[in-house]
């Protein structure tokens, strides 16, 4: 069994979506406030989207790398702390406040890497020669391939992985050798950025922990086609000699999409991975776990039974269902590891033996409440709640509660105010407090939520491969007011861990 989550709520906000002033939510001195807001709504959660480089449509679930971190989220600020930049480097750069521009971001976190690792090997940031040195060997498994992956790609233009030579695609043994040699200083800076990430984001989880907030990652199931992951071990994936997939993930059509959902990610070769232990496996959650306390794994469904399109469709309508590791996989982590972590992203149409997995593993699962309008045998409804879930609000996937709200017909309103007991007067909040007030272990909901915000703070739109992922939330929008109101609901429901509500009164005390 895994251990049961303590009662407990969260609010969901990914990095990017903090505000400040260089275009893109960072680590630097607003997550650090932000981490402050959380603590002082009496919040344990601050779950966040994956953290990786992001590759199409700037998408954090199509990351060049399962184990990298991303550079868009350096904090330019505490780069300049450990003297490593200058501030007339950002000097008259001007960015959109109220949601990203990757075009401009994008090139502009490029250039501080190579600003700050043209500085460190000029002698500036001396102190930190020896802790990178140490990272390097640390993180020499996945770290090596994925700079070099990273600095062929650069030097090929940003050439996506199925296009580039022969020999590099195939990592020939002279090709790989020439490579290294040619590409050096590159695989060093791509090293030193992934150095400077972890330590930045090692340090912003430590003063999270230090006020009693746990951070909940997120883990896509898949990976992307070009990435350092696939190069390096292609034997795990089903791919033929040129590196393209064979067959790609999606889900086949339902209700909400007659074509259904064409992913394009290569699938798993299981009957390989179990032949090797599933060490990628091990090794990419135990990473994951040096940066989390709690894994939610996107599409768990997947493990148990996946959806295999034929590579040349186009759609999802050609596929077949076929069987993943299920438990093998699972029980493997969790010796190896030593726990499991995990939250399970079941949504969707999920079968019965996909819940025995997750049962059987004593996995809490996800209950969304925009998705509770189906009658009162819904699973999404409180009262159809277990204790051993994470009730949510809504995702990143979904409108905001007010936006949802608005678009619903006159019936399924008065539905709703039904199940509530009464005329629904501020859509967000009402499904908040229903959340809060339920028996799931943990309730979550997104800071659009909290803020009782409309749709034009939607962060994305599945199936719409253009404008997600920008959204930003300005300073001016967190009024004062929602901080006592979120610590007050999350009190009442008696959603403050224990230890947590100790720790509180020690700092008060101690304060005092």
């Amino acid at each position: 069994m895994t251990a049961p989550l303590p009662r407990s709520a969260g609010v969901l906000l990914h990095p990017t979506s903090l505000p400040g002033p260089f275009g893109i939510g960072d680590l630097g001195p607003v997550a650090y406030r932000w981490v402050e807001t959380l603590a002082a709504m009496r919040q344990t959660w601050w779950q966040i989207l994956p953290l990786g480089p992001t590759g199409a449509g700037d998408s954090p679930y199509q990351a060049f790398s399962a184990f990298a971190g991303g550079i868009k989220l350096l904090s330019p600020e505490l780069l300049e702390r450990d003297g490593l930049v200058s501030p007339t480097f950002w000097a008259g750069q001007h960015f959109p406040e109220h949601e990203v521009d990757y075009g401009r971001v994008n090139p502009f976190k490029t250039a501080l890497l190579h600003e700050v690792w043209a500085n460190f090997r000029g002698g500036r940031g001396a102190h930190l020669k020896e802790d990178f040195a140490a990272y390097c060997d640390r993180e020499a498994a996945w770290l090596d391939d994925f700079a070099l992956y990273t600095a062929v790609r650069d030097s090929l233009d940003g050439a996506p992985l199925p296009t580039w030579p022969k020999e590099l695609l195939r990592r020939d043994p002279p090709a790989m050798a020439a490579a290294r040699k040619t590409l050096a200083d590159g695989v060093r800076m791509h090293q030193f950025g992934q150095f400077l990430f972890d330590r930045q984001w090692a340090d912003l989880r430590a003063f999270a922990a230090g006020k009693g907030v746990k951070v909940m990652g997120d883990a896509p199931i898949f990976i992307a086609p070009d990435s350092a992951d696939v190069w390096a071990n292609p034997d795990q994936y089903l791919l033929d000699p040129d590196r393209n997939p064979t067959v790609v993930a999606g889900v086949p059509p339902d209700y909400f999409s007659a074509d259904g959902q064409h992913w394009g990610n290569p699938l798993y070769d299981w009957d390989r991975m179990a032949e090797t232990g599933y060490a990628w496996w091990v090794a990419r959650v135990a990473r994951q776990l040096h940066q989390v306390d709690v894994i939610r794994l996107d599409h768990f469904r997947g493990f148990v039974q996946a959806w295999h399109i034929p590579a040349a469709e186009k759609t999802a309508r050609v596929g077949k269902w076929v069987d993943g590791p299920g438990l093998k996989l699972f029980e493997r982590l969790r010796t190896a590891l030593g726990g499991l972590p995990v939250v399970a992203e079941d949504l969707g149409v999920i079968t019965p033996d996909v819940e025995a997995v997750r049962d059987h593993l004593g996995l809490p699962g996800m209950r969304v409440l925009q998705f509770a309008l189906n009658g009162p045998l819904d699973i999404h409804w409180p009262h159809n709640f277990v204790p051993n879930c994470v009730a949510y609000t809504g995702t990143h996937d979904n409108e905001t509660v007010n936006g949802w709200y608005g678009g619903l017909r006159e019936d399924q309103r008065r539905y709703l105010g039904l199940t509530l007991g009464r005329y629904v007067e501020d859509p967000a909040w009402d499904l908040i407090r229903m959340a809060w007030s339920s028996v799931a272990a943990v309730a979550i909901a997104p800071l659009q939520d909290v803020l009782s915000l409309g749709n034009e703070a939607r962060m994305n739109k599945p199936g719409v491969a253009d404008g997600n992922w920008k959204w930003r939330v300005r300073y001016d929008q967190f009024r004062p007011e929602v901080v006592e109101k979120m610590r007050d609901l999350t009190t009442l429901y008696n959603r403050v861990p224990a230890e947590q509500e100790a720790e509180a009164r020690r700092r008060a005390a101690a304060t005092t």
